[in-house]
């Protein structure tokens, strides 16, 4: 029994497709009828790779463009414009750091997702011409997503908070934040982990998505605030008087005056306690300063009472009074 095809594929008949001409050239019935599976599919797979890769190409091309900040310009890149941005003119040279790096991180994102889109999107296109049925696979692929979800969450929600961070420039490169277990001055900040140094050297890695809120000190302004301690028998009004006036004098000298945005404020009598009073005195500042100011106006409004002589609460009683004695 003869189980071979006795006819020719119908396809050999007609001159004007590929399996006719190929069945011309070469009187093969299997080359001729299988031509679009060895010229035509490959050649298809091998244009959509082609575009594939060309368009992801051009699209990294463009994020880079609007990305990259000028050498040495601090102009915000093109990515960042529409942005809302939040960065103290303070910080100086830090200024181009953080811009830097949230641009970088921003387009770090939509390369990732540009890349994933146009392979996947090419991925089907050539299952489908190889014709393989892509429903199986994408209800596969639908249950491993769940899966991983699931197991990943942590990870997916530590990604979404740096995303929506760096978008709404909570912090950058620079701040100096409180995000509740740590706080200091951020040195670096990414899509997964933030990097914070506090006062006494040590660094912090805190993952984004356990940050439930952000105290940031180096936002639009901040407020020194001085409290200084008297004794119950000292002149309440004159006190007042007194550091208004050396207060205004102190700030106004060329150290401190570029930090100082309003007038300092003499708010008087903060508290009442047993050992004395505190009398309390607030300055606006620019946005990180308020340390600084804070330190120099205590440190000299001490000396001015003193010499004015007011006693610090519970007297002189305490001192070992003067060397030898």
């Amino acid at each position: 029994m003869n189980l071979l095809p006795t006819e020719p594929p119908a396809c050999t008949k007609d001159a004007s497709t590929l399996c006719g001409q190929v069945f011309q050239v070469t009187n093969n019935e299997w080359l001729s009828a299988s031509a679009g599976w060895l010229l035509t599919k490959p050649i298809k797979i091998l244009m959509i790779v082609a575009v594939a890769f060309l368009l992801r190409y051009v699209i990294r091309r463009l994020i880079n463009r609007v990305t990259r900040m000028p050498s040495g310009s601090s102009k915000l890149p093109a990515l960042l414009r529409p942005l809302r941005e939040k960065a103290p003119e303070v910080l100086g040279s830090a200024v181009m750091e953080r811009r830097r790096q949230r641009a970088a991180t921003i387009g770090s994102v939509l390369k990732s997702m540009a890349t994933l889109f146009v392979y996947g999107l090419a991925f089907i296109l050539v299952l489908g011409e190889l014709g393989i049925d892509l429903a199986p696979i994408i209800a596969s692929a639908g249950i491993v997503g769940v899966a991983l979800g699931f197991g990943a969450q942590n990870l997916v929600k530590d990604f979404l908070s740096g995303i929506f961070m760096m978008i709404e420039d909570q912090y950058g490169v620079g701040d100096v934040v409180d995000v509740g277990e740590a706080s200091g001055t951020v040195e670096a900040v990414g899509l997964r982990i933030t990097t914070l140094r506090d006062i006494n050297g040590t660094v912090w890695y805190v993952r984004n998505g356990e940050v439930l809120r952000v105290g940031n000190s180096s936002q639009g302004f901040a407020v020194a605030v001085v409290d200084v301690p008297l004794s119950y028998s000292a002149d309440v009004e004159k006190a007042t008087e007194l550091m208004a006036e050396k207060s205004k004098t102190l700030l106004e000298s060329e150290g401190l005056a570029p930090n100082v945005l309003e007038p300092p404020e003499m708010l008087g009598v903060e508290t009442v306690t047993p050992e004395g009073i505190k009398l309390r005195l607030t300055v606006k500042v620019r946005p990180g300063k308020q340390w600084a100011v804070q330190r120099a106006l205590r440190a000299h409004l001490l000396a001015v009472l003193d010499e004015a002589g007011f006693e610090p609460p519970l007297g002189r009683f305490m001192s070992s009074g003067p060397a030898g004695q």
